[in-house]
This record gives structure tokens, sequence and C-alpha cells, in this order.
């Protein structure tokens, strides 16, 4: 059985009452790096994918007539 003064050791000390609460503010989730990211969650895939519609337009579906 561990001592009292053992157990008190591995916990983390929080000097302020609140910071426990506040702690999830800066958890990585909720950087600003983070949030910039999914800001636009499919952009890269659409931006891919109407690249390519626009190559395979220009190549491949040329009108033959021109006004």
């Amino acid at each position: 059985m561990r001592s009292h003064t053992e157990a008190q050791s591995r916990r983390p000390v929080y000097h302020d009452p609140w910071a426990k609460r506040e702690a999830w503010r800066s958890h990585k989730i909720f950087s600003k790096s983070s949030n910039f990211k999914t800001l636009f969650p499919g952009l890269g895939y659409a931006t891919v994918a109407f690249a390519a519609y626009c190559t395979y337009e220009h190549f491949f579906l040329k009108d033959k007539k021109h006004h």
C-alpha cells in the first residue's frame, strides 16, 4: 500500500483552483492551426478534382465549331 505522500506526489499540482477546469483550453485540438486546417475540410480534394476536370476538358473535349 502506498503512503499518502507518494500518492500526492504523482498528481499534478494546481495552485489555481480553476486551472484544472481551464486546462482544456490549452489542448492541441483547440489551437489556431488546427482550427485553420479544419476551416474548409474538402477544399484540397475539390481543388484537385476541379484541376483534373479542367485539364480533361481542355485536351479531350475540344469543340470543333468556333464562331
